[in-house]
């Protein structure tokens, strides 16, 4: 994946005019089809932030303080960059939240409280959230290993590490499946065809491929 220098803004994979992400509404997207297919899913669904929910380095990219744009989908920070979630992400939380999975973030930033203010000022559009971050149940937002996130995420959510499916960007995370947390890769963000790939990873690696 090309990374961005620090003042290059953080442009949209699907429309080669646009600066910046614009997530869209859940019901114009839809939900993962292994989420009506009847097969099990996990009982909890981790993502990381950068490059994975949202297609930039909070840590780099963004320079503070952060300012809301009128409609909450985007935000501007002191250059008057904007930033904002990938396409799809306002429509897998909502589906994650609608299937009552539990739903976490583990990233491994030296900005957690930036990260936690753009969760703050970014908006889920169609849903009862003011706010992303009020979507989530575990925040787990700090530097160091990811192995040291899952473990804080077992205890708070008292799941075992079997029942996780984490989406992440780099390929050294996947030092959490030692653990036996399913980790699945994602290389533009995440997307439906991503949360797909991971769900059928998870079922494959535990034996859930059956209807229970």
């Amino acid at each position: 994946m090309t990374r961005r220098s620090n003042r290059e803004p953080a442009v949209v994979f699907a429309d080669d005019d646009a600066t910046t992400t614009v997530t869209k509404p859940a019901d114009a997207v839809g939900a993962p089809s292994t989420f009506s297919d009847g097969l099990p899913l996990p009982k909890m669904i981790v993502f990381d932030l950068d490059y994975t929910l949202w297609p930039f380095w909070i840590d780099t990219h963004v320079t503070p303080p952060l300012k809301r744009t009128s409609d909450g989908l985007t935000i501007k920070d002191r250059y008057g960059e904007s930033y904002g979630f990938y396409n799809d992400t306002a429509a897998i939380l909502s589906s994650i939240r609608e299937k009552d999975i539990v739903l976490g973030a583990a990233s491994r930033t030296c900005a957690p409280e930036l990260a936690r203010e753009a969760l703050t000022m970014l908006k889920i559009p169609g849903t009862s959230s003011r706010h992303a971050l009020g979507m989530f149940d575990h925040l787990e937002i700090y530097p160091g290993d990811k192995k040291t996130h899952f473990a804080k995420l077992q205890k708070k959510s008292g799941l075992e590490y079997g029942e996780m499916l984490f989406f992440d960007d780099e390929s050294r995370n996947k030092n959490v499946e030692t653990l036996g947390v399913v980790m699945q890769l994602v290389n533009n963000g995440v997307s439906m065809k991503e949360i797909d790939r991971g769900v059928e990873a998870w079922r494959k690696k535990n034996g859930r491929t059956s209807k229970e």
